[in-house]
């Protein structure tokens, strides 16, 4: 299926018109072919997949940090995670959690695409990656030794490793990558983003493989900034629930590679999907509260770019964060969309939380992993339905279904809006 391009559409200029054409006949077809995820469910796709599916939880109480101070203690902390498997020992001082997590990932989903680090084509490889919060836990250490033990005593060693940059730069370094390193700040939709991005990247030649997602570690910080807008959940995450009260904030990463669909035939990978096109919206209608519009215009462009039938979507993967108003204007905007003939909708954030920047990308696993196994991972903790959140929303136990064209949902604060569409091949 070709690349459309809505200036071809949308130029009055012939010059352009043409020219965009011209471009369009030489884009690529872009596929998934290997998967990592880190998560409180899972490490590895396998073991990740299997809980998912099973609908098991992985919330629990938080243990990095005291919340004796606070009135919410329940978190999607990776309680399990060795970094030492993935990363020589000797480095992790350098490294901070989301870059850590990130590497893990980096590291399963290659493995899983079975690309030795070695053979990648250095000037035709790189890394994009999204975050929300980078590595707040460098600050937060650099804060706590200014007020304990004074200025002086901050260790200048972890000035260097605060930057949000340092994850994909991280990445580079680990697996001796070229210079096709990008970072989406993108907050909840960072994720989406940097698989939009490679996507272009690989599409247009400009890149051959490209691993892509995005991490964030579980923080204070984080945690205390959501607490104090009141979006915390008591014990757990209720997305689509009449009585939902909120998210549940979680850690995680997820990291795709994407190639063109020429290097995965030439080196008989295995393919879970093919990206068909994204689609982008920043309606700058609030600071953190959501537009059904922006959200609207994000999925509907997706869908055009994909020059696809909405009748053809078997299934959205949603934002769905659990807090009333995302809920509500996710699903208004789906219902507005496609009208009476709305495909499944699940929330996989009910079962591991808010994983921020690492959201979409880990909800893009699920995507590719659903695909492939023809089932619809549950929204759980689904009791009560909501008149407003008038959607199938696949409560409580998965699904079989054959599912060939499938959307991944994501938004953020600020309006940024992205939603991937993907479907199977074969």
């Amino acid at each position: 299926m070709p690349f459309f391009n809505p200036l071809i559409l949308y130029s009055s200029n012939p010059a352009i018109r043409e020219m965009n054409k011209t471009i369009n006949k030489q884009n690529r077809r872009v596929v998934i072919t290997g998967l990592g995820v880190v998560s409180s469910i899972g490490i590895g796709w396998p073991e990740f997949w299997k809980n998912l599916i099973a609908g098991k939880s992985g919330i629990s109480k938080i243990e990095s940090f005291d919340t004796s101070a606070y009135d919410r203690h329940y978190g999607g902390e990776i309680k399990n995670f060795e970094p030492q498997k993935f990363i020589d020992r000797r480095k992790l001082k350098f490294l901070g959690r989301a870059s850590q997590l990130a590497i893990a990932a980096s590291r399963l989903a290659l493995d899983d695409a079975k690309l030795n680090p070695k053979d990648l084509p250095k000037d035709r490889t790189g890394a994009c990656i999204g975050t929300t919060m980078g590595e707040p836990q460098i600050l937060e250490i650099m804060n706590r030794t200014r007020f304990t033990e004074g200025l002086d005593n901050i260790d200048p060693g972890l000035v260097p490793t605060y930057p949000s940059s340092v994850i994909p730069n991280n990445i580079a370094e680990e697996f001796k990558l070229g210079n096709k390193v990008y970072l989406f700040a993108n907050a909840c939709a960072s994720g989406n983003y940097s698989i939009g991005y490679s996507y272009d990247l690989i599409r247009t030649q400009k890149a051959d493989i490209m691993l892509a997602g995005g991490a964030d570690q579980f923080s204070r910080l984080n945690f205390t900034g959501f607490t104090r807008l009141m979006s915390i959940a008591p014990e757990k995450c209720q997305p689509f629930d009449k009585n939902r009260q909120g998210l549940i904030a979680g850690e995680g990463s997820g990291i795709l590679i994407i190639e063109s669909l020429d290097s995965a035939l030439a080196r008989k990978a295995d393919i879970y999907a093919e990206i068909l096109g994204y689609g982008l919206s920043c309606d700058a209608h609030h600071m953190t509260m959501p537009s059904q519009d922006g959200i609207y215009m994000g999925i509907k462009q997706a869908c055009d770019q994909a020059r696809i039938d909405l009748d053809k979507v078997d299934y959205i993967s949603a934002h769905g964060t659990g807090t009333p108003q995302n809920d509500q204007a996710e699903c208004k905007a789906i219902r507005h969309l496609f009208k009476e003939k709305v495909p499944p909708v699940s929330s996989i954030k009910s079962m591991l939380g808010h994983t921020m920047g690492a959201a979409s990308a880990i909800e893009a696993v699920s995507c590719c992993l659903a695909i492939k196994d023809g089932l619809i991972p549950p929204t759980i903790n689904f009791e009560t339905p909501d008149p407003e959140c008038d959607i199938d929303c696949v409560p409580n136990k998965a699904r079989e279904a054959e599912l060939n064209l499938v959307l991944n949902n994501a938004s953020a604060f600020g309006g940024n809006n992205c939603c991937v569409v993907v479907r199977k091949v074969g």
